[in-house]
């Protein structure tokens, strides 16, 4: 099952009204244009009738439907007779009554559009549950008008479509760790099918990818195997080294007699200098040292 979940702010926010800005100057504009005609018919024909208070008013609404305001984001689709005309905005701009009508006000602003798929079936058989946000924004508002019924509704589907595909493709071992990937190809996806419709995808966010538990488990236990070989090989390797070590140090020492004398008394000294112990060697011990120690040292540990 397939779940789309528009944001709160991101539904259809701009082809709404621009707000009360707009209702106060239609009002002014109507009065203005009442009150010029109205006294303009005064000084021509020295009265106000009926018929002039009439048309007054027939002039002031059609100065209110010619005048409009779009805000700064905002871009107006205008149709001549239902066909395309022009896109007008920001600001102040006009129509002409009843042969020119605004057909759409987009929102060029970044929109955010949360999805996401449920229990769609990975590649090796997988139900995973997937929610993603999508980052858009509206450049070209003559293709979403005129291209497509329901921009916004199509970008969510197509995101919801192209997320179920890519998962698709995918194992579910591949979809948890290879994040990344699966946002920039669903970026790409994206922007191939919503081009044409005068639309750019900024970015694709995978935020939570649900696994079912009896999978969790298996893929921990799988990558708690995985580190442990690491570790044994980290170990192994560390073994291989010194074992190299020792070689070259074997063969120094097969080539000098002293100096492996000298390495068994510094293992002996490191074996007892942390505990402060005392060992007693036998005296036949030291006397191999007779040519590389000096008497002062000859002396003290023939006496230990």
């Amino acid at each position: 099952m397939l779940e789309v979940v528009p944001d709160a702010s991101a539904e259809v926010a701009g082809e709404r009204a621009s707000g009360s800005g707009v209702l106060v100057f239609s009002i002014a504009v109507f009065l203005v244009s009442l009150c010029v005609v109205m006294g303009l018919s005064s000084l021509l024909f020295g009265e106000v009738g009926l018929v002039i208070i009439v048309c007054s008013f027939a002039v002031a609404m059609l100065a209110t439907m010619s005048a409009h305001i779009a805000q700064q984001w905002e871009r107006v689709v205008v149709l001549r007779l239902g066909k395309f005309n022009r896109v007008s905005g920001p600001g102040l701009y006009w129509t002409i009554p009843i042969i020119e009508q605004n057909a759409m006000r987009v929102d060029t602003r970044i929109r955010s559009t949360t999805f996401g798929a449920e229990e769609t079936l990975t590649s090796d058989l997988v139900p995973i549950n997937v929610n993603a946000v999508l980052f858009w924004m509206v450049w070209d508002a003559k293709a979403a008008c005129t291209e497509v019924g329901d921009f916004s509704r199509a970008v969510e589907l197509a995101a919801q479509t192209a997320l179920r595909d890519a998962i698709g493709r995918a194992g579910a071992a591949e979809v948890a760790i290879r994040r990344e990937q699966l946002d920039r190809e669903l970026k790409s996806t994206l922007e191939e099918k919503v081009a044409l419709w005068g639309i750019t995808i900024l970015s694709v966010e995978v935020r939570d990818i649900l696994l079912p538990e009896e999978l969790q488990d298996v893929m921990s236990l799988e990558a708690q195997a995985e580190q442990r070989k690491k570790a044994r090989i980290i170990l192994m390797e560390a073994e291989q080294d010194i074992s190299d070590m020792l070689d070259d140090i074997s063969k120094t020492y097969d080539a000098n007699d002293s100096a492996l004398r000298l390495r068994a008394m510094h293992l002996l000294y490191e074996s007892v200098r942390e505990t402060g112990g005392t060992v007693v060697v036998p005296s036949s011990f030291s006397e191999g040292f007779g040519d590389v120690l000096p008497d002062t040292m000859k002396g003290t540990l023939g006496h230990k």
